[in-house]
């Protein structure tokens, strides 16, 4: 008998308990959902493996071309006035954090769904939100020289940088 047990009743043993306490178990649900995540984890760790995910939290333009698409565009950006001064980020990422990881989600998951699936202009095409982000890049690198190109209101159209000056970038496009 434990000093912690009242007096006079019949000390419990361990056995009893074991006895009493119901079955553990697991439903097939959570089974299946175990599963689930398993092979969605297994299947991110060998893509994030395979496509060479972690080159893209650098800054290096041969991350580029790790999709064999974009050997074209860093052949012509070698080629350009910009390659002594900026690199692939610095003119097609926001400047600002939150906006930098956004962009590159949104393009590395996209990128990659399109060139996995095959479905994709040949030579690529940038899309409306790159321009947008690559004519403020222009804009905030070049700011004490646009300034008086700028609209007067903030979001007024005015004319794409790259329209005259395409070849800044890219060379040969």
């Amino acid at each position: 008998m434990s000093e912690n047990e009242p007096v006079g009743q019949p000390a419990k043993s361990n056995a009893s308990l074991v006895d009493v306490a119901p079955p553990r178990r697991v439903s097939k649900g959570a089974i299946i959902f175990s599963i689930c995540i398993g092979i969605l984890t297994g299947l991110g760790v060998f893509t994030f493996g395979y496509g060479r995910g972690a080159s893209y939290l650098s800054n290096d333009p041969k991350t580029c071309v790790n999709c064999h698409v974009m050997q074209g565009h860093m052949d012509s950006w070698q080629q350009s006035s910009h390659h002594a001064v900026a690199v692939c980020n610095d003119c097609h990422l926001p400047h600002y954090l939150l906006g930098k990881l956004v962009t590159k989600a949104d393009n590395g998951f996209f990128h990659s769904l399109a060139f996995t699936m095959g479905n994709f202009k040949d030579p690529i095409q940038i899309k409306p939100r790159n321009k947008r982000v690559t004519q403020n890049a222009c804009i905030s690198c070049h700011k004490d020289f646009v300034h008086a190109l700028l609209p007067a209101v903030p979001g007024e159209d005015m004319q794409s940088c790259v329209h005259c000056h395409s070849s800044v970038g890219h060379a040969t496009r």
